[in-house]
């Protein structure tokens, strides 16, 4: 997949997973003892349930960090890696390996919309996040007000809801939302 076509994608929906970031810096000389040791929390992690996958970016050369990425199925398997014995026990032999965390994210819900691949910039204030939410369903609820609803009223209140529900979220997801962080860039992440 080409930077473009990355940039171009869209997020899935919300589904409680938890994206863990993190950046780290290496001295020089001591890339292949990080990568060792990066491969090895990686894969401990792996055997985590709820641990949906992992990647080790390396850095692209001089004071460019490298990137540890883990994503979990929820907070709570993410919050279960983080406390373990197991990864203590990575962190306590790292000595020597002359390495050093620069940033670190959590990615969850509405912050993987705005989130650019392979930054470790902050998602916008969660205000910017809302106003870009608000341009981004008020059309869809427009445009389903007067096509889909007149459509829906003679099924019952909760399913007629269940299919309004489906529909806006799917265009939220894959249409409006990607639009929305892509017109407003410049504003959300100056």
């Amino acid at each position: 997949m080409t930077a473009a076509s990355l940039e171009r994608s869209t997020v899935p929906a919300d589904t409680g997973e938890v994206t863990l970031l993190i950046a780290r810096r290496v001295d020089p000389g001591h890339e292949a003892s990080f990568e060792r040791w990066a491969k090895g929390i990686l894969e401990t992690a792996a055997t985590f349930p709820g641990h949906l996958g992992y990647g080790l970016f390396r850095s692209s050369g001089g004071d460019a960090p490298w990137f540890l990425v883990h994503r979990f199925r929820d907070a709570q398997a993410c919050r279960a890696w983080q406390e373990s014995p197991e990864r203590a026990a990575w962190f306590a032999d790292c000595q020597g390996h002359h390495h050093t965390e620069i940033a670190r994210r959590h990615l969850t819900g509405m912050e993987t919309w705005f989130a650019k691949p392979g930054s470790t910039r902050p998602a916008p204030p969660r205000w910017k996040m809302a106003i870009s939410a608000t341009l981004a369903i008020y059309p869809i609820s427009v445009l389903g007000g007067f096509f889909l609803v007149p459509h829906l009223t003679a099924l019952p209140l909760l399913l007629n809801s269940l299919i309004t529900a489906a529909v806006f979220n799917v265009l939220m997801t894959y249409v409006a939302m990607p639009a929305v962080s892509r017109l407003l860039r410049g504003w959300l992440t100056p």
